[in-house]
């Protein structure tokens, strides 16, 4: 009998995402093979530009890449707010580009922001750029699949000093001055192996590209784990920075009388309030690449969860969707909803739930790193 495509894609995430030693078998076979080829095409291609072969396209500004080299769930989106916000606090003019997956502009280009007002709904920019743009009200958002002709865009109508590419460190045709490379603190490597055998994007080697590592979610492991992952790190490029950042939840409320759910809000939930909320049932959901710290986050901040349903990363929410959803809710005794921020913005285009909706948003905590990671920055952004 044939494996139903849901079914066959729940068994390779599995094989993707674990880290522990699976059992042979046909499938994880056929996944270690593809992961060969494809990594050996990612080796040809990085020695192809590496070497001329190739050729790289240059902007008339400094540009910073934030990237991976994993599949989703290391906070690019975070840092490239975090990011483009201490730029603009130094007195920088500053833009952001990002390609703008599953939106509608993706292939052709257009501005989400201009810095002052959103031009763009989600299902337009998508759900990462326009989350971008709404948390940066004075940083123009460019999307754009051609990462060079969005940053002609944005130096043509915005004459930014530096631009902040967000999700760009495989994206080896347009050059940049710095190149940021993220790596969850837990796992930096993911289960070691290649798509689509494991989550590595690219061999570990290739952070020999980076200029520098940004550990996330240090908060996470203990000092001795993040040590020794710095140290692995260290192992494989030994002249590049490693900092060491953590996720710092934040909360805001979105009510059942709202008319609209495309407004994101800086009035983030006190201390008080997150208390009175955490006496009610939430039911919990989410469509990202890593489901389960969302859920650990939910449970580590001490709400009381009724269920929780999950969605593929990038899940575009239709009526229907949330309509199941609110259903399930209340069938399992819930008093309201909590969803990423994330999710919540690939949700713009929706009328009001009909019931309270908790929004979770991530920012980054340099802690002690901080002004060492911004002297860095500064010191690769100096003529």
């Amino acid at each position: 009998m044939p494996i139903r495509m849901p079914t066959l894609q729940k068994k390779i995430e599995s094989i993707i995402n674990s880290e522990e030693i699976i059992p042979p078998s046909p499938l994880r076979s056929m996944l270690a093979a593809a992961a060969a080829i494809y990594g050996t095409a990612q080796k040809i291609r990085a020695n192809c530009y590496r070497h001329n072969l190739l050729s790289t396209q240059e902007l008339p500004c400094s540009v910073i890449s934030v990237g991976n080299i994993t599949v989703g769930g290391t906070g690019k989106t975070p840092m490239t707010i975090y990011l483009a916000s201490e730029l603009k606090q130094e007195g920088l003019r500053v833009a952001v580009i990002s390609r703008g997956y599953k939106g509608d502009a993706e292939r052709a280009g257009g501005l989400v922001s201009d810095g002052k007002h959103l031009l763009m709904n989600s299902e337009q920019a998508g759900d990462e750029p326009f989350l971008i743009a709404s948390r940066l009200r004075d940083v123009p958002v460019v999307v754009g699949k051609n990462r060079y002709e969005a940053g002609r865009t944005a130096i043509d109508k915005f004459k930014p000093d530096v631009i902040v590419l967000d999700d760009a460190f495989q994206h080896l045709k347009l050059k940049r001055d710095i190149d940021l490379v993220l790596l969850d603190c837990a796992r930096p490597f993911g289960n070691t192996h290649l798509l689509p055998r494991g989550g590595l994007r690219e061999p570990a080697a290739a952070l020999a590209r980076a200029s520098a590592c940004i550990l996330t979610r240090s908060q996470d492991v203990t000092s001795d784990a993040a040590s020794a992952n710095t140290a692995a790190i260290k192992s494989i490029v030994s002249r590049i920075p490693v900092f060491r950042s953590c996720h710092e939840p934040y909360f805001y409320a979105v009510k059942s009388r709202s008319q609209t759910l495309s407004k994101t809000s800086d009035d983030f939930l006190s201390p008080h309030q997150m208390d009175d909320l955490k006496q009610q049932k939430v039911y919990g959901f989410s469509g990202i690449a890593r489901n389960a710290d969302f859920r650990r986050t939910v449970e580590k901040a001490g709400f009381k969860t009724a269920g929780f349903k999950e969605f593929s990363d990038h899940h575009p929410y239709s009526r229907g969707d949330l309509e199941e959803i609110v259903q399930t809710a209340q069938a399992a005794g819930a008093n309201c909803l909590i969803t990423t921020e994330k999710d919540h913005a690939r949700m713009a285009h929706q009328q009001a739930l009909g019931m309270d909706l908790i929004v979770a948003g991530v920012r980054i905590m340099f802690s002690g790193d901080g002004p060492d990671f911004m002297s860095f920055i500064r010191s690769r952004l100096s003529p």
